[in-house]
């Protein structure tokens, strides 16, 4: 055993240690968060427009502050970003964190000297837990990879701008550096196609233990890795052991994964976002990851089913059931006040906290009234999939309300790895088993207000064409798997 290999048994207790100390008093630790976060917040131009002076508990925080998501917090953020001091947290911003998606085009998230560390120390715990776990920790003499944004930043009044991916890259420690690919230049390369193409030749002959980055560009780094060397990645890196995702389910794509590795390796689930690194998983015991209850951030949720009524019921941590749908609001370090993240999350558990995301508010599609969300027709697909030997690259749903005729139905969009021998049967099973998880879409297929899914098959790369096409290809950014338009279906018949 190395040195490096025995030290990071030795932390990875240590840190163990102190997550379940904080995690065994859940109610107790978002209670400190809260009043920090308040604290802190008296100091700026926001906390005084709010009267955070006369806050002194949750009701107060309630009723002084809406929930608001980011174009309702912008008119603050745009003041941060020309060089204004004190405007969200106290001080300036040491990065803001570029990301895309709104109506008013890119979304500019702060970050803090405060909540920097919530981003750089998450993953790493995710890995220590892992540790600690399982006693492996050979794999950190090896070689480690994450796909991500470019490390090259702007400045501008004093604060960098760039991918919160390429930011984090900037707190990499020390000791990692030398274990760590790709190089700097090549992680800098702007064009995503090319940037993987580089990626792989500097990786191939390589020691590569550790694997990280989002499903869908993890698996195109892999087909190129095959093609190049015509081996599979365990043939390849025959000391690969982990493989570390976040942002989609890894489920739809885990098939496709264990035949271009060749064998089954472990992994660690993550939930990291712009505004913050929620959750991560901390055991391969259980189901779900562990909320980050002492990392600078407060939660509100809000049951999804009542999130657009008039005046729903906020819960805080000690009020959440397992199983239920919620809308997630946070409050962080980072001067992010009562902020609808846009996720909906399910608890597995509340002893300690540990969530799945279920989807996006704003991802579902109801066009009919169904309501179907993302959960839902994961699992769907997952199931209908293994149960038919399909393989699935990539998916999305959306609505199609104005058929040439017939009734409307749910239109999926499936680029196959592998293709059922029956489409008819595999969409059918589909749509048997979404039936089975919403009552909504059940009553309008028995009621003769909808038929049956239609599948239509999306070329080869065609979803990458698509996300080129929009300016999202690569990086952090994930095909929407549900739409309540026909705006990306609408694109990607064009690929057709």
């Amino acid at each position: 055993m190395s040195l490096k290999s025995f030290g990071a048994k030795l932390f990875a207790k240590y840190i163990a240690s102190q997550i379940k100390s904080w995690s065994s008093r859940p109610l107790e630790t978002q209670l400190k968060v809260f009043k920090e976060l308040v604290a802190e917040g008296r100091k700026t131009k926001f906390g005084k427009d709010h009267k955070f002076d006369s806050i002194e508990n949750f009701h107060d925080f309630f009723n002084q502050v809406p929930i608001q998501d980011y174009e309702e917090l912008k008119p603050y953020v745009d003041r941060a970003v020309d060089g204004e001091e004190d405007v969200l947290w106290p001080g300036k911003p040491l990065y803001f964190a570029k990301t895309s998606g709104t109506t008013s085009g890119a979304k500019y998230i702060p970050l803090t000297k405060a909540s920097i560390p919530n981003h750089t120390n998450a993953a790493r715990n995710a890995i220590l837990c892992y540790i600690a776990e399982t006693g492996n920790s050979k794999f950190v003499d090896g070689k480690m990879i994450f796909l991500q944004g470019s490390p090259e930043l702007d400045k501008k009044n004093g604060i960098y701008f760039g991918r919160l991916s390429g930011i984090v890259a900037h707190f990499i420690p020390a000791y990692l550096q030398k274990n760590r690919l790709p190089s700097w230049e090549t992680n800098s390369i702007p064009d995503w196609n090319k940037k993987i193409d580089a990626i792989v030749e500097e990786t191939y002959d390589q020691d590569m233990t550790i694997i990280s980055g989002i499903p869908s560009w993890v698996q195109t780094y892999f087909e190129k890795l095959n093609q190049k060397t015509d081996k599979t990645i365990s043939e390849l890196f025959p000391n690969f052991q982990l493989f570390i995702y976040g942002g989609v389910n890894y489920e739809p794509y885990r098939s496709k994964f264990e035949d271009l590795i060749g064998d089954s390796v472990d992994s660690i689930e993550l939930y990291p976002a712009s505004e913050g690194f929620f959750a991560f998983q901390d055991t391969r015991n259980e189901e779900g990851m562990l909320l980050q209850l002492d990392s600078g951030m407060f939660y509100e949720f809000i049951k999804a089913d009542e999130f657009f009524e008039h005046d729903p019921q906020i819960l805080t941590i000690g009020d959440v059931e397992v199983g239920v749908n919620y809308v997630m609001i946070i409050s962080t370090n980072a001067g992010l006040w009562r902020y609808n993240v846009g996720d909906t999350v399910m608890f597995t558990n509340t002893s300690p906290y540990r969530l799945k995301v279920s989807g996006r508010i704003k991802h579902f599609t109801s066009a009919f009234g169904e309501h179907v969300i993302a959960q839902e027709v994961e699992k769907s697909i997952i199931s209908a999939s293994k149960e038919f030997d399909v393989q699935i690259n990539e998916f999305t749903v959306a609505p199609q309300i104005n058929p040439e005729e017939g009734l409307p139905y749910h239109e999926w969009f499936i680029e196959f790895q592998k293709e059922p021998d029956d489409l008819k049967a595999f969409s059918i099973r589909i749509d048997e088993l979404v039936q089975e998880q919403n009552a909504y879409y059940k009553d309008l297929i028995s009621g003769k207000m909808l038929k049956t899914l239609v599948i239509t098959k999306v070329p080869k790369n065609g979803f990458q064409e698509y996300m080129k096409s929009v300016g999202k290809l690569g990086g952090q950014n994930k095909v929407p798997r549900l739409s309540n338009d026909r705006k990306i279906a609408d694109e990607l018949v064009k690929q057709i």
